[in-house]
């Protein structure tokens, strides 16, 4: 083994991955984003090198006088513009948000209704993830396949008659608003917990173009820090009023996190003030570009979910890929043509391993794509790239590099 070159190819292949993801891909992935200019400045910071463990100003260690004060000013930000009464940047992800939650709520034998993963849940929501550290039972809320949304009549008679002691809404496969204000006032009759996961909304939220967990009852809201919201990676935990919070931080320290990587939270901040700033015009172009994809896709004779719904209401457009081949081939297709898309299982997939390993779907997101500039004709022309792959097998990546030379710099910052 030689060090100097070893070290000298992973200089390379990182400059090489910057260079391509960042400047030669259209990256459709709907749970990434990319960071402003001055978010990426503030996320390479001395923090980095230092343990915080503990709350603000109640910390183990000392050396912590000025980022002490990031914290707490980057959880004024976030909850102003969350309208959250408690927050806790801590977590590390948005699964360890969640899990964070379960463990400060949740006992053993328990009842959890959550839906089913081909239905749109992340596995973090299963028993096959973070809930499946807790003994509990879980229901699966009724889904609504043609409307690609929880059945909100059954769901409500669901909470009703089993009184689950928590709800779990949001999903990682999420085209439309949840029904929060329905099944939060059937939860709130006996002391249900209904807990809104917003990974991959949570900047839709925050520019007020998606629903209002908070103001449509939801008691506590986890996210990721880094899909439609464009910040650093992370997670946060939001709360309302009433929710007893200290039980959420004892959870997440000592539990599950000591030191939360401090670095990440200046960039944090800056990309709350993004949002305060340019947040309601991103959200909004983001969302249209999501339903021209959509319109587009289904024009050139995909099988885009949804379409006598409107598609989407989100950053998230799903196709149905089942006569190209599956989820697994046509997406590393569109990897080998610098188009970044990832396969998804969809509403009629069995949740098994080898489902898992070549689903029916594809899930695109338009979020990153906005951030970098495009508008609604981009996005059809976006559509005929991937149409040009799946169905006529063309080699597009010339054209593909051609088309993000038109996109080189960051917007809504």
């Amino acid at each position: 083994m030689n060090p100097d070159e070893i070290i000298g190819e992973v200089v390379h292949l990182t400059r090489l991955h910057d260079l391509w993801r960042k400047y030669e891909c259209i990256n459709l992935i709907a749970s990434e984003n990319i960071m402003s200019p001055k978010a990426e400045e503030l996320y390479i910071n001395d923090m980095m090198h230092r343990y915080a463990e503990g709350l603000p100003f109640k910390r183990y260690y000392q050396g912590h006088k000025y980022l002490d004060e990031v914290e707490v000013k980057a959880q004024q930000l976030m909850a102003g513009l969350f309208n959250a009464a408690h927050v806790d940047l801590r977590p590390l992800s948005g699964t360890i948000a969640n899990l964070a939650v379960f463990v400060a709520f949740l006992e053993n034998g328990n009842k959890v209704a959550a839906l089913d993963v081909p239905h749109g849940a992340h596995v973090s929501h299963t028993i096959h993830g973070a809930l499946g550290l807790r003994d509990v039972e879980v229901l699966q809320l009724p889904f609504d396949k043609e409307r690609m949304n929880i059945d909100v009549d059954k769901a409500v008679k669901l909470v009703e008659q089993e009184k689950p002691d928590m709800i779990i809404l949001g999903a990682s496969l999420f085209l439309f608003p949840h029904p929060v204000k329905e099944i939060s006032d059937a939860a709130k009759s006996y002391g249900g917990l209904v807990v809104y996961d917003a990974a991959h909304v949570l900047g839709l939220i925050a520019g007020k173009q998606f629903q209002q967990p908070f103001e449509e009852g939801a008691d506590v809201v986890t996210s990721s820090t880094h899909k439609t919201f464009p910040g650093p990676q992370g997670g946060v935990i939001m709360a309302a009023e009433h929710v007893d919070f200290e039980r959420v931080q004892k959870a997440i320290f000592p539990k599950l996190v000591c030191n939360h990587h401090i670095h990440r939270l200046p960039a944090l901040a800056q990309t709350a003030w993004e949002m305060w700033r340019y947040g309601e015009a991103y959200a909004r172009q983001t969302i249209k570009n999501a339903k021209a994809l959509a319109e587009k896709l289904s024009e050139l004779g995909f099988k885009v979910l949804a379409e006598e719904h409107g598609f989407t209401e989100s950053h998230q457009v799903v196709i149905d890929v089942r006569e190209y081949g599956g989820g697994k081939v046509n997406a590393e297709k569109l990897e080998a043509n610098n188009i970044i898309a990832n396969k998804n299982m969809i509403p009629g997939d069995e949740a098994s391993s080898e489902t898992m390993k070549n689903p029916s779907g594809i899930r695109i997101g338009t979020q990153e794509m906005t951030r970098w500039g495009c508008k609604e004709k981009d996005m059809e022309a976006i559509a005929e790239f991937i149409h040009r792959v799946v169905v006529k097998e063309e080699n597009v990546k010339d054209d593909v590099m051609e088309f993000r030379k038109s996109f080189r710099e960051v917007r809504y910052c």
